[in-house]
């Protein structure tokens, strides 16, 4: 009878033994629910959560020069056009185009010209890097950041590349004229339709609204009536500033009353 006890108490002990080492290994592999969660690893970049493309603008430090105005113009596609004036020197632009890509880090992109360009790019800026693919530091590091210039579109219509066709001219309808006005971002050329005579010239955009138009020229053809045409070369002498609301584009001076107004052609 004293070994019957002595075989029970044995597999007791076994089985409590058994329990227990189940237990913990049940521990061991389930998560303790009041354990704090891991920290989960951010993977926006400026590749996938900024709205990168567009234009950008400044004007970088120079060794022998006044400075280098820096425009640059960002695709969907990962193409690229840059344009470099070197101010205080005659005819001193160049102007080059190709591909962009981005680094592995996705905050920073390396364009294919022959200096092998690498901008870190941030919310609405480019940062030039230096040869080492490192920002610049010290007083002038803030000079080398580019501007992204405010978005000139509305419902998908876009300031430049887009025909305008002029419905008012100083506060007046325009119904039966022509006359359209359209921004190319190839070589930064405006030109148009003045109501008889064409014309061409350049445009440069600052602060995202501002216009500035200079070299505006239009043939030489004689019209029975040169009274909107007139008003029209006018106002492209006077404007230095633009806005847009839906399909419409105005053309203005200063903080007054529109100088002429547009809607889009179809």
């Amino acid at each position: 009878m004293k070994i019957r006890l002595l075989e029970l108490s044995a597999i007791a002990l076994l089985l409590i033994t058994s329990c227990n080492s189940n237990d913990k290994k049940q521990k061991e592999v389930e998560p303790d629910a009041g354990e704090p969660n891991k920290e989960v690893v951010d993977m926006h970049t400026s590749e996938n959560a900024l709205d990168w493309n567009g234009i950008y603008t400044g004007t970088l430090p120079c060794a022998d020069c006044e400075g280098i105005e820096v425009t640059i113009t960002l695709n969907k596609d990962q193409t690229f056009k840059l344009k470099d004036i070197y101010l205080g020197k005659e005819e001193k632009n160049i102007i080059s185009r190709g591909y962009f890509k981005w680094l592995e880090d996705g905050q920073t992109i390396l364009l294919s010209d022959e200096n092998k360009t690498s901008f870190a790019v941030g919310e609405n800026t480019l940062t030039l890097l230096d040869k080492s693919g490192k920002k610049v530091t010290g007083e002038l590091a803030d000079l080398y950041i580019l501007k992204k210039q405010q978005s000139a579109s509305t419902n998908s219509n876009e300031f430049t590349d887009t025909k305008w066709k002029l419905v008012k001219l100083m506060g007046k309808d325009i119904t039966a004229s022509e006359a359209f006005i359209s921004f190319s971002t190839d070589e930064n050329r405006v030109f148009g339709d003045a109501g008889c005579n064409t014309f061409t010239g350049s445009f440069k955009i600052e602060n995202g609204s501002q216009l500035e138009l200079s070299n505006v020229a239009t043939t030489m053809k004689a019209c029975p009536d040169m009274t909107i045409e007139n008003q029209f070369m006018e106002v492209l002498n006077t404007v230095d500033n633009f806005s847009l609301s839906g399909n419409t584009m105005t053309l203005n001076k200063a903080k007054m009353a529109p100088l002429a107004v547009f809607e889009i052609m179809e």
